[in-house]
This record gives C-alpha cells, structure tokens and sequence, in this order.
C-alpha cells in the first residue's frame, strides 16, 4: 500500500497504531530474551541468530527491489550504510548494556533518545518545534524521568560502560529513526531489512573478535530465537519504520516511549514485580504524550487537505 492511495482520514492514524504496536512488542521482548538467556542463549549470539532469522525471511524483499537499491545515488547509499550501521548499534548496544549493568539506569539513558531525536532532526531535517511540540517531547521525558528515577541510583549520567552502551545505543536509536524519516525515497521494507543487515553484520564481526564460542544450547532454543525473529521483529521493524517514515521524527520519538509503559505492564503481569504509583503516573504522562502527539499527527492530513483546496479555490 503506498502512501498516496491511504485516504486521508487514515494518514495520520496508521502510522501512530503502528508506532504503538511496535512500542507495545517492544515493551515485552524482554520476557523471552530472558527465556532464551536463562536456556544459555543471550548477548550477541541471540542478536545473530534473531535478527539473522529476520533477515532471512526479509530477503525476498532484497531480491524484489534489488534493481531500485541500486539505482539509488551514492548518498542515498551512504545514508542506507549508516542506517545499517546505527541500527546494529542501538539493538547490540542496548542488550549487552542490560546484560552488565543495572537496568533501570540503562532503561534511563536509553530513553534520552528523544532528546537526540529533536536535536538531529533539526540539524539533518530542518524540522522546527512549536510550542506544542516542545510540551509534548518534555511531557513524554518528565514521564520517562518519573517512572525510571531513583535517586539511590544517581544522577542519570554514565558511570561505566554499561552506562555508555545505553547512551550511544539510544543516540544510535534517534540516528536510525532520522536517517528512516529522510530516506523517504527508499521503500519501507527495504529500510527495515537494511537495519536487519546491520544487526546481523555487527554481531558477527563482534563475536569474531571477541572470540565468543558457540553456545551449547538445544535445538528447541536455537528455533525459539529464529522464530522471534522471523514473527517478531519482523513485525515490529516493519511497524516502527512505516510509523517513523511517514511522520516527523520528533512526535515519532514520543511515541515510542509507550515502550515503558509495556514494559511496566507486562512485568507486573508475567513476574512478581509491582509497579510503584510512581512508575503509573509517569506512564500516564507518557500516554498523555503519545495522545497529543498522535491527535497532531492526525490533524496533520487535514490541514494539508485544507490548504490544497484553499490554493485550488484561490487559482
């Protein structure tokens, strides 16, 4: 479905439901990551293996627009190789910064990436902020603050490495989402399986100089990891890079914050974990957040309906 044809009563809606879609598999990815680790696959055997799954099943889309990938122009395939290469980055980074270090401080400095966002797409997109969107990025951060500080933990700046894997592998996450909203010529599949790529790469020439073994781990367990990522993470890439081309990246960023909100609610559910009236209400201010964001989202195509049907009027 291109673009074009969606009616414009659902130009702003589609991409909104499938940031929260991909948001919401996201927020409970965790659960069987930790399944997989405790059966002996985690790291970046689990990264190889999911995202090589994906990319797997992604290769007939390589195939269909092999012709267009090369009829792209040198920048447009630098661009592409930066995508491939910050997308590995944010999804290696950010689960070996969960595996060593403390979680909620990772969780912390992973969700800076709004920040980035609006700082890159100012700089690589022209985007301006209105006042409105400045509120909403601050309500979505003050909510992101609200549920992952404590203050036992400090303030929320890198102390090892742990903490600098999940500050690059947020700003890597702002620098992909960017680099999808201005490749707006390249297909969406395409971008997706490019980021596949990218994690798959990355993993491969990590655990080559690294030297890390081969998991000895079940049959079943090596299937459950390839079927993530053949079901999930292909729906959920492709959610994410649909949502971020067709939206500017800065109310794209608040919405993927609802991640937090998943991911407090499905811990609460699947472990014995409470969820503090804290951790509610700063879900809740990013609920708010998405909700303003979304409803601009969705004034958007009619505004733009308006303002063609004024220059028809005034010709």
């Amino acid at each position: 479905m291109t673009w074009q044809r969606v009616p414009h009563a659902l130009q702003g809606l589609l991409p909104v439901g499938a940031l929260l879609l991909s948001a919401t598999m996201w927020g409970v990815l965790w659960y069987p990551l930790r399944l997989l680790e405790t059966a002996g696959l985690a790291g970046l055997w689990s990264s190889l293996v999911i995202y090589g799954a994906a990319l797997l099943a992604g290769l007939p889309v390589l195939w269909r627009f092999r012709r267009g990938l090369r009829a792209q122009g040198v920048p447009q395939r630098r661009l592409l190789v930066l995508l491939a290469l910050a997308s590995g980055w944010t999804n290696i980074a950010f689960i070996l910064a969960v595996l060593e270090g403390n979680v909620v401080r990772v969780m912390l400095l992973f969700f800076l990436s709004p920040l980035w966002t609006v700082l890159l797409a100012r700089l690589l997109l022209a985007e301006r902020l209105n006042r409105a969107a400045r509120l909403t990025v601050l309500l979505a951060l003050s909510g992101s603050l609200t549920m992952l500080w404590e203050p036992g933990l400090g303030l929320p700046w890198p102390r090892d490495g742990a903490d600098w894997l999940a500050l690059s592998s947020g700003f890597a996450f702002a620098l992909s989402n960017v680099l999808v909203r201005r490749l707006q010529a390249v297909p969406v599949p395409l971008k997706a399986v490019v980021a596949w790529w990218g994690v798959v790469g990355l993993a491969f020439l990590l655990i080559l100089a690294g030297g890390v073994p081969v998991p000895a781990v079940a049959f079943p367990v090596w299937g459950a990891a390839a079927l993530i990522g053949m079901l999930g993470i292909v729906v959920m890439t492709l959610a994410v890079v649909y949502g971020v081309t067709h939206m500017p990246a800065h109310r794209s960023a608040v919405i993927l914050l609802f991640e937090l909100v998943a991911g407090a609610a499905s811990a609460q559910w699947l472990t014995d974990e409470v969820v503090q009236p804290r951790e509610w209400l700063g879900g809740a201010l990013i609920v708010a957040a998405a909700w303003f964001s979304a409803r601009a989202s969705l004034n958007t195509p009619r505004k733009e309906k308006k303002r063609a049907a004024k220059e028809v009027g005034d010709a």
